[in-house]
This record gives C-alpha cells, sequence and structure tokens, in this order.
C-alpha cells in the first residue's frame, strides 16, 4: 500500500507518493533538501532546474564522501557493510525521477 506526504521545498508544494514506513525518512529528506537548497541558491544564485541539479549534484558528492570515509575507516568490514544496495537506490532514483518529471512537466512552456 502506498502512502502520501505532502512536502514543501523552495515554497513550492509537492504530494509525494512513498511506503508507509519510509513516510519520515522522506519528510526529513525533504527538510534536508530545502535546506540545501536555500543554502546554494543564496550562495549560487541560482533558481529553478539549475538549482535542483547543483543541489543534487552536492548531495551525491558529499554522499560518495562519506562512504568513502566510511569505506577507508573500517577496512576489515565485509564488502556488504560498506556497499549501498545497487538495486534499491536505483529503485529510488527512478522514483525520484519520475516524481520531478510529474512536477516539473506544467513548467515546460516557461523555459
Amino acid at each position: 500500500m502506498s502512502a502520501t506526504l505532502d512536502i514543501r521545498v523552495q515554497g513550492r508544494e509537492y504530494r509525494v507518493a512513498c511506503a508507509p514506513e519510509e513516510l519520515d525518512s522522506l519528510q526529513v529528506a525533504a527538510e534536508l533538501l530545502n535546506a540545501r537548497m536555500g543554502d546554494i541558491a543564496l550562495a549560487t544564485k541560482s533558481t529553478g532546474e539549475r538549482l535542483a541539479v547543483m543541489t543534487a549534484l552536492n548531495l551525491a558528492h558529499e554522499l560518495n564522501a562519506a562512504q568513502q570515509a566510511s569505506t577507508q575507516q573500517s577496512p576489515a568490514a565485509s564488502p556488504s557493510e560498506n556497499s549501498i544496495d545497487v538495486e534499491n537506490a536505483q529503485r529510488r532514483i527512478k522514483s525520484i525521477e519520475a516524481r520531478l518529471d510529474e512536477v516539473l512537466a506544467p513548467q515546460d512552456h516557461l523555459f
């Protein structure tokens, strides 16, 4: 069963679907995204799609750096302890892309 969550990012509201057990995590992620987008918007004066891409790139870079640091700190751990579930990550990325496409589609005529 799917649940919906209304989130606010950069002053715009979005309704997203997710598994009920992911509601809290998604809310925290939305709050993080909103804060980061605000910081990057102030620093770069970027808006719209460019701001979203810059924020995503920064978050991906930080995730990659954290994973590398984790791997370096615990080299004795098994590979499964140091790796992400690639299949799950790809599924979630596709889900996010679909949500973004749905939300951004009405704005295509503005560009």
